[in-house]
């Protein structure tokens, strides 16, 4: 028995061997039963196989496939998306269909022939290029679904029903569109690109209460109540205030640009704004004028108000007392008593005239100044404070220095105020920082204790060095000009004493000439200025005699030029002929006249 089950093992294996190697076939071949793609490529060698595929890819390359989505077609080239399978991984996939070591591989290309195998290759793609394909054909055919909605004709309201939509399954579609453009054959018929069904979110029987709320709100005027003011909200304004709920909202609300338009010119009517303490100056002594708060609509409370009161039936309730904030100063009062503002620290007073734009001038950077306050250890700086000097602000052209030269210009006069502001500070001790005098002369300022400024490079600067606040407050009469310095008296001693003006030069002559003088006459419109300097030290002293701050101002001034007018040149007499004649010749010499200087007016 043993035996024969010996040899019937033995004539089994045998058998196995013997048919395995029947079917096992050359290793270089793949195995008959395998496709890649369709095309069977069974029996061939690897080379022949990547050849065939690669040619049959080849060919249809610039060949489209039609592909239809919502009715419409869109023919769609392999080349234009960059589709192109891996033949030569599909080949090496194939070949491992029938692989292995002797009757091993005959009996798994058996198993192949029997039952077939087809391979896919993998295929790249430029996914930009596809997404933007698929976005484009799904711009034309996406129909999304539409929520209800509640729409206004007039003063009546409607509920809009609800539509399922139908959009194009992108992901999907993008499968589609690579395995149909890399496959080798063509469908005969266009390829249908999947869809899928988007559902509102909002139905018609969600907005029926809505809808019903916004009859409410449009069947009657509103009133609104602040104090003893009232005004009404009329239908027709309501309507237009209404925000009707959409994009899958289900509530009502006062909203858009109309109620906005509205809540403005309706804070406008309602504001009233803080007002600061301030200061007033009665003789020597200054007061504090205490603050006021302000009142401000409160926006978001009065939308909310106002549909709440517009959602009541009864007229008698639909009523609305505007809710309003309370605006606090800036500058309260218990802070401006704090600022210890109280007498008068020191003062200057300067004499101007002029045409009547260098007045306005004068005037209206006084203004701008006036009322302010600098802080302990704060520095004032004229130019920050006023700002640019221009024709916006209302700044007129008046005689100006320009270049050291006197011409007309803008703003002509500010240094009048900016002169009064230095003298201001030099007399109260304050520790002056930056000051620059006038290129010329000019007689009616303090001598050497003048200060122009040109906007934005050359400035006035003092410091409040003491301990207290500084109130700056200008006071313009007609012919002069005070700026006063209020505070907690420092009672600092100031000395001061001024150099004579030195002259540096004389001044340059400008010569023109008048055809309508004599020769040799002179007439001298301007007697012109000199160059000059001279210099101011100050020494300032505390109250009990320590010496705060030793300054000297040096001040130099340009020359003006002399100006005058003389007549044309002598012109010179031709020599009459000789006449023979046996009378005798007489000469005659001529003197010339004096010259001639006159000033002029």
């Amino acid at each position: 028995m043993l035996r024969r089950l010996l040899v019937l093992a033995v004539t089994l294996a045998a058998t196995f061997v013997v048919l395995g190697l029947v079917f096992a076939g050359s290793p270089t071949t793949i195995a008959r039963g395998v496709m890649i793609d369709g095309i069977d490529v069974g029996g061939l060698h690897a080379k022949d196989a990547l050849a065939l595929l690669q040619q049959r890819s080849d060919a249809v390359a610039n060949s489209p496939v039609v592909f239809t989505a919502g009715g419409r077609r869109y023919p769609i080239r392999p080349v234009e998306l960059g589709v192109q399978p891996d033949w030569k991984d599909a080949v090496a996939a194939a070949q491992r269909q029938g692989d292995g070591f002797g009757p091993l591989r005959g009996f798994k290309r058996l198993d192949v022939q029997v039952f077939g195998a087809d391979v896919t290759p993998p295929t790249t793609v430029l996914r930009g290029a596809l997404g933007y394909k698929v976005s484009l054909i799904a711009r034309d055919v996406d129909r999304h679904a539409r929520n209800a909605a509640i729409v206004r004709r007039g003063l009546n309201v409607f509920v809009v029903p609800a539509r399922p939509g139908r959009v194009l399954d992108r992901t999907a579609a993008e499968r589609t569109i690579v395995r149909e453009l890399a496959a080798l054959g063509r469908a005969p018929e266009a390829v249908g690109l999947p869809f899928r069904l988007e559902q509102p979110r909002v139905g018609a029987a969600s907005l029926a209460h809505t809808a019903q709320q916004a009859r409410i709100v449009l069947s009657g005027p509103v009133r609104l109540e602040l104090g003893p003011t009232r005004w009404i909200v009329s239908r027709s304004k309501l309507a237009h205030l209404l925000q009707l709920p959409s994009g899958g909202e289900t509530r009502l609300r006062i909203g858009g640009p109309a109620a906005d338009e509205w809540l403005l010119k309706l804070g406008d009517r309602v504001r009233k704004p803080a007002q600061d303490a301030s200061f007033v100056v009665v003789g020597d002594r200054v007061h504090v004028v205490p603050a006021r708060p302000g009142i401000r609509l409160d926006g978001v409370a009065t939308t909310r108000a106002l549909l709440r009161a517009a959602l009541y039936r009864r007229p008698a309730l639909r009523v609305v007392r505007l809710p309003v904030e309370q605006q606090q100063p800036k500058l309260t009062t218990v802070a401006a008593h704090a600022m210890h503002i109280g007498h008068l620290v020191a003062s200057y007073t300067t004499d101007y005239g002029g045409i009547p734009n260098r007045i306005h001038n004068v005037q209206l950077v006084a203004h701008l100044i006036d009322n302010k306050l600098i802080a302990p250890g704060a520095t004032f700086s004229f130019n920050k404070t006023t700002g640019e000097r221009n024709a916006a602000k209302g700044f007129l052209e008046a005689p100006v220095i320009v270049n050291g030269e006197l011409t007309t210009g803008l703003g002509g006069g500010v240094c009048q105020v900016s002169t009064t502001v230095f003298n201001a500070a030099f007399v109260a001790g304050l520790r002056i920082t930056e000051r620059t005098n006038h290129a010329l002369y000019i007689s009616h300022y303090p001598q050497g204790r003048d200060a122009t400024v040109d906007y934005p490079d050359v400035d006035l600067e003092f410091v409040n060095d003491t301990s207290n606040w500084l109130l700056l407050r200008t006071f313009v009469g007609p012919a002069t000009l005070t700026v006063g310095l209020y505070g907690t008296p420092t009672h600092r001693r100031v000395t001061s004493t001024t150099s004579p003006l030195v002259v540096r030069g004389a001044p340059p002559v400008q010569k023109t000439v008048d055809p309508s003088l004599r020769p040799g006459e002179v007439v001298v419109d301007d007697p012109g200025v000199p160059a000059m300097s001279t210099s101011v030290t100050r020494d300032v002293y505390t109250a009990g005699g320590k010496l705060l701050h030793h300054d000297t101002w040096y001040s130099y001034y340009r020359a003006s030029p002399k100006i005058e007018r003389v007549g044309p040149p002598a012109k010179k007499r031709k020599p009459k002929p000789a006449k023979q004649s046996t009378t005798a010749t007489t000469s005659t010499t001529t003197t010339p006249s004096p010259t001639t200087i006159r000033p002029s007016g």
